[in-house]
């Protein structure tokens, strides 16, 4: 895994690429949008509210040129939201459906015995992440969150906390101001493994 301060780097060009291409996306029916660098994720609501919040979170560890990169993409990402927030809602909604079915399959692997629980775990549990990132954005003003799909987030934290042993946490260690462990308990720890690994789905 990368140094955190590195990280944290990549997300703010990431961010601002995002913020670049938002106005296309949200106009666009493409869910996963590319960013045209083979070194960058995908363009989506989850994973740009993801990287928005870590950085808002945690300007100490920015350089001033960086904190003014981070500005300068949520400006850009807020204009371009402002007449556009039916179709951000939508899509919002309609990426929050996908992370949960991705994320049920994550918890089904763990319980099958076929996630690696370690170093993997810390990777995957990004789609949590980003569930939490969505929620909480829908949650706002002039959104109306839909509760079948908090409802559903619930299930399957309760799923998951049948099998949690509470640990360290999962991510870069000078991240973790930006995740209480009350709120984002599910970076604190691990899945226990599987006692039964021969019957898989």
């Amino acid at each position: 895994m990368h140094d955190g301060n590195e990280r944290l780097a990549q997300d703010v060009t990431t961010l601002g690429a995002m913020a670049g291409q938002m106005a296309e996306y949200l106009d666009s029916e493409i869910l996963f949008w590319p960013l045209g660098r083979g070194d960058m994720p995908m363009l989506t609501l989850g994973g740009y509210l993801l990287r928005e919040h870590r950085l808002l979170a945690l300007p100490q560890l920015l350089t001033p040129e960086q904190r003014t990169q981070v500005d300068a993409a949520i400006f850009q990402f807020n204009q371009t939201l402002s007449n556009r927030v039916v179709r951000f809602e939508a899509k919002a909604a309609h990426e929050l459906e996908a992370r949960l079915r991705q994320w049920t399959e994550t918890l089904k692997e763990l319980e099958h015995g076929t996630l690696q629980r370690s170093s993997n775990y810390a990777t995957v549990v990004e789609t949590r992440a980003m569930i939490h990132a969505l929620l909480d954005r829908l949650s706002m003003p002039p959104y109306r969150p839909d509760a079948r799909l908090g409802q559903q987030v619930a299930l399957l934290d309760t799923r998951l906390q049948g099998r949690w042993q509470p640990g360290e946490f999962v991510w870069p260690a000078e991240w973790q101001p930006a995740y209480p462990r009350g709120e984002y308990w599910w970076l604190y720890g691990t899945p226990r493994a599987s006692k039964y690994t021969g019957d898989r789905d």
